[in-house]
């Protein structure tokens, strides 16, 4: 569905996107992450025509970006950060209005519109005025725009900005929706965002990629530091034995109910983590200490906050 190859865009000597490449396959919801200032917003007006490459091209369902613009962005529905919306039109008046512009038919653009508004969940909101909306209800109108022509890759940048946290669940019900009919790259620094709705994931840093992925296989690129043991029964003595054992450099505490503790364990690297589980688990069970959970102590924002260290020469993550 898309092909970013060798993209680039430089504004003077500042160079916001260096040599970035990658692909979202027809049916993917992809996030697209990355800390602000990364070059996600400048990546995506490309992709989807609004700004031409310095360098490189962009090749969506076939087509070129920078060769046949019009008919690549007829394939695209684009929703950009903040919606340039129309304050004193109404919001079935704006569609239509929006679907004339994108060359929906005279004959189709009734239907396209009542399709895009139930698709956003705009159903009753028709003959209300757009400045009458809230901030969440304007984020909706913004993402119809980007349905009514019926496009096959839906392009949404950082939909969730500004929104409340109700809010924010509601857009992402939506892209869930969505999913079924459209491919989707989804720009976002949210990263519960990602793990709620995406299927796989692309992280840039100051301008150029440092991984991607399925989010099982983000999570591999950092593996967790330390593990948290929830565990019954446990004799006072084995905490220090636990504390003993090779590849373990510290066992903390982090909380006690009746019979029941926490026991939170930092490796002495990410590398020997699971070989080190594995001797604490066994001590555990061999001293009758019933084991309930155990989970790594690893998470997306671990994984996004080490991939996103990048030097300043541009040649890959920091030490």
């Amino acid at each position: 569905m898309i092909e970013v190859r060798g993209l680039e865009k430089q504004y003077g000597s500042f160079r916001a996107v260096r040599g970035l490449s990658f692909t979202v396959e027809p049916g993917e919801v992809l996030g697209f992450l990355g800390p602000n200032g990364a070059g996600k917003s400048t990546t995506l007006r490309i992709i989807s025509g609004y700004l031409g490459p310095t360098k490189g091209d962009v090749i969506v369902d076939g087509i070129s970006v920078t060769q046949d613009p019009i008919r690549a962005k007829q394939r695209i529905g684009y929703m950009p950060e903040t919606s340039p919306l129309y304050p004193e039109m109404k919001v079935g008046e704006y569609l239509r209005f929006r679907a004339e512009l994108k060359g929906v038919k005279g004959k189709d653009r009734k239907a396209a519109v009542r399709r895009s508004l139930e698709d956003a969940g705009l159903d009753d909101m028709e003959g209300v005025l757009i400045g009458h909306l809230s901030k969440g209800y304007r984020q909706r109108v913004g993402l119809a725009d980007a349905l009514v022509a019926s496009p096959p890759l839906l392009v949404l940048d950082e939909p969730t900005a500004g929104l409340d946290p109700n809010q924010i669940r509601e857009v992402r019900a939506l892209v869930t929706r969505l999913k079924d009919k459209h491919t989707i790259v989804l720009s976002t620094h949210i990263l519960s965002e990602v793990e709620a709705v995406c299927t796989r994931g692309v992280v840039i840093a100051k301008g150029q990629l440092v991984a991607q992925g399925t989010l099982d296989e983000l999570y591999e690129l950092r593996k967790a530091t330390a593990v948290r043991i929830r565990v019954r029964n446990l004799p006072a003595a084995l905490k220090s034995e636990i504390a003993a054992l090779e590849g373990v450099r510290e066992v903390t505490e982090v909380g006690a109910a009746s019979a029941f503790v926490r026991l939170e364990i930092a490796f002495e690297s990410a590398e020997v983590g699971d070989l080190a589980t594995e001797r604490v688990v066994e001590r555990l069970a061999a001293a009758g200490a019933g084991v309930l959970e155990v989970v790594p102590q690893s998470s997306l924002e671990t994984v996004f906050s080490e991939l996103t260290r990048v030097d300043d020469s541009g040649g890959g993550l920091a030490a």
